[in-house]
C-alpha cells in the first residue's frame, strides 16, 4: 500500500475515540503526597511528533500528578540510544524496539515495557509524482539512507523482495543530518527513513509518499518504551505510572488535541525552532501506526508475541541474528493496564 498526502491527512489514527475518552480517566488517582520519583528518558533523535505524548505530560503536570519527575533528553539515533540505556547513563530509552533482539548478541539487557507505534514504520519515501509503487520499481534508482539506519539490515531483504539485488541500485549512505537534504534536494530518488519521522519532512520542499517496509514482508515493532531487566526490576512502580500516563497522554492527542502536543514541543525545546505543521503531521501519522492486527482492541503499550516472532523471523531471514531466540526475552506487558 502506498500513502500520499491526500490519504495522510484522512487515514484513521489507530487509537479510536472510544479509545481516547477511556484513556481520559487514565489519570483518576490521588495524587501522591511523597516526593516525586525521579525518571532519566533518552529519546531516539532530536525533536519530532512522536515525543509529543512526553512532552504534552510535562506541560500538563501529569507526571507530577502521577509523583513523578521525567526529565527527556534528545538522542542521536535509536541505536545510540540503546547503547546509552543499557549501559545505565538513563532509566529508560523511548526507540524503536525491534532493535532489541538485533542488540541481544552484543550483550543487550533490555526489554520493552511498553510499545506505541506497534506496526512496521520504516518505508521508502518517493516523490508523489513518481512512478515508484513497488520495490522493483527502484532498479536503477539512487537510494538514500544512513549507515546506522534501522533500514540497513534489512536493505537487501527488501530488493530481494523486487526481484533486485544491491548491485541494480545506488546506495547513498550520508550523515543522518544530511539525509533529509539530500533527498528534497533531488540528490536521490527515494528516501529509505521511518515513514512517520520522513514523509512530513517532504512537504514543503518535495511532497512524497511511503511505500511500507511491511508490504514487502519485511516485519519490525517500531517506538516504544525500553529499560534494562536490572532498572525495570527496581523501578517497577514508577514505571507503571509512567506508562500510565503516557497512554493517557496519547489518548488526549488522538481525541483532536495534536495542536496541545505540538505547543507542548516547543515549549519544552524553545531552541529548536521546530516546524508546527512539519510536528502536527509526524504525530497524526504516528497515531495510525499504533495498531497491528494482533493488537487491536488492546490498551495502549500492549505487545504481541506474534508481532515479535514476524520481527525475529524477519531478522532472520536478513541474517542479523541466530536461531533461537524468544519473543518474550525482548518484551514484558507486566505494566499495561
Amino acid at each position: 500500500m502506498t500513502i500520499d498526502q491526500t490519504v495522510m491527512k484522512t487515514r484513521t489514527p489507530a487509537i479510536t475515540r472510544r479509545a481516547a475518552l477511556a484513556g481520559a480517566g487514565a489519570l483518576a488517582m490521588p495524587h501522591i503526597a511523597r516526593a516525586a520519583d525521579k525518571l532519566t528518558v533518552k529519546f531516539d533523535f532530536l525533536p519530532w511528533g512522536l515525543h509529543a505524548a512526553m512532552h504534552l505530560a510535562n506541560v500538563k503536570g501529569w507526571f507530577t500528578d502521577a509523583g513523578l519527575e521525567v526529565v527527556a533528553e534528545d538522542g542521536r539515533g535509536s541505536a545510540n540510544t540503546l547503547q546509552l540505556v543499557n549501559a545505565g547513563q538513563f532509566d529508560v530509552g523511548q526507540i524503536q524496539v525491534g532493535l532489541l533482539s538485533q542488540a541481544a548478541a552484543g550483550g543487550s539487557t533490555l526489554k520493552a515495557f511498553a510499545g506505541f507505534m506497534r506496526a512496521t514504520d520504516i518505508s521508502a519515501i518517493v516523490p508523489k509524482d513518481s512512478s515508484i509503487t513497488k520495490v522493483a520499481d527502484v532498479r536503477g534508482k539512487t537510494l538514500v539512507c544512513f549507515a546506522a539506519s534501522p533500514w540497513m539490515p534489512f536493505v537487501d531483504l527488501w530488493l530481494k523482495a523486487g526481484g533486485l539485488t544491491r548491485d541494480e541500485v545506488t546506495l547513498m549512505l550520508v550523515d543522518p543530518s544530511a539525509l533529509f537534504g539530500t533527498y528534497i534536494a533531488g540528490r536521490a530518488d527515494v528516501l529509505l527513513t521511518p515513514e512517520g519521522a520522513g514523509l512530513p519532512f517532504t512537504m514543503k520542499g518535495r511532497p512524497s509518499r511511503a511505500i511500507l517496509a511491511s508490504d514487502a514482508g519485511i516485519f519490525f515493532p517500531s517506538y516504544g518504551l525500553v529499560a534494562t531487566n536490572a532498572v525495570l526490576a527496581t523501578k517497577k512502580e514508577a514505571f507503571a505510572r509512567l506508562v500510565k500516563v503516557q497512554q493517557h497522554a496519547w489518548a488526549y492527542l488522538a481525541d483532536g488535541h495534536l495542536d496541545e502536543g505540538v505547543a507542548a514541543m516547543q515549549a519544552q525545546r524553545p531552541d529548536a525552532k521546530l516546524d508546527p505543521d512539519m510536528m502536527r503531521e509526524q504525530t497524526k501519522i504516528c497515531l495510525t501506526l499504533f495498531d497491528t492486527p494482533n493488537t487491536k482492541g488492546k490498551p495502549v503499550g500492549w505487545q504481541s508475541e506474534a508481532d515479535w516472532e514476524a520481527c525475529i523471523a524477519t531478522q532472520l531471514a536478513a541474517g542479523v541474528v541466530k536461531p533461537g531466540l524468544k519473543p518474550t526475552d525482548f518484551f514484558t506487558n507486566e505494566l499495561i493496564a
